[in-house]
């Protein structure tokens, strides 16, 4: 019994403390996400060439970051403060900023659901997934 207890304890604490500080857990998302737009803006500028391999393998890295963006854990009410460059705006506008997280989200699921077979089409895709970034980021970051 004492064995079980302590499980479920380890197991409840784990699970709370998945986005314990979420200024530093939002931050560390979109590090990680600039991280992989970034390996992905050179082959688009075609300074790099082009590998479909490689490119697949960085939309799927950035489907599952897309995948941790909980709107609600990472910016609830008092994470204005504090070291962040998220705009006041997020909590007045949670809606529009949720929808355009979700809107990356599916332009991301959409590239890696038909992985793109040339330049061309990649540039397509990531130009959609990256105007979402700076839509977002205009809007919503100081």
């Amino acid at each position: 019994m004492r064995k079980i207890v302590l499980a479920l304890s380890a197991l409840a604490m784990f699970g709370s403390a998945a986005y314990a500080d979420p200024i530093a857990d939002r931050q560390a998302i979109m590090k990680e996400r600039g991280g992989l737009v970034g390996q992905l803006a050179p082959i688009a500028k075609g300074e790099k060439p082009f590998d479909a391999a490689a490119v697949l393998t960085a939309l799927q890295a950035l489907d599952a970051n897309a995948k941790k963006w909980d709107v609600e854990a990472l910016f609830p009410a008092g994470s204005d403060k504090g070291d962040t460059k998220a705009s006041p705006k997020i909590w007045e506008d949670m809606a529009g900023f949720k929808a355009a997280g979700d809107k990356f989200a599916a332009d991301v699921a959409a590239a890696v659901a038909a992985p793109p077979a040339d330049l061309a089409a990649f540039q397509a895709q990531f130009g959609a997934i990256t105007s979402n970034c700076g839509a977002c980021h205009q809007a919503y970051r100081m």
